[in-house]
């Protein structure tokens, strides 16, 4: 699967392959592809209120947003640390 072309306007906030640098950020590997496209949606149409994402997204196109919620979905889970 090719990484899609508007990926690095994620990837600065929630990383080329899902894994969030930054503390708030959420991950995106691995989440549903139902759920992703869906919330892209609604960051898009401000249903769901994040001026950041809605200004990040409100450009990208139907057929974009689901690539980017494809890839996403398709990148494995980061393991979550043993306590």
């Amino acid at each position: 699967m090719q990484p899609p072309s508007r990926l690095g306007l994620c990837a600065a906030c929630h990383g080329a392959n899902g894994y969030a640098s930054q503390p708030g950020v959420p991950n995106l590997a691995g989440q549903h592809l139902d759920y992703l496209r869906s919330a892209l949606k609604q960051y898009r149409d401000g249903s769901r209120n994040v001026a950041l994402m809605r200004a990040a997204i409100g450009p990208v196109s139907d057929v974009e947003l689901d690539a980017l919620a494809r890839w996403y979905s398709a990148q494995p889970p980061q393991a979550v640390p043993s306590r």
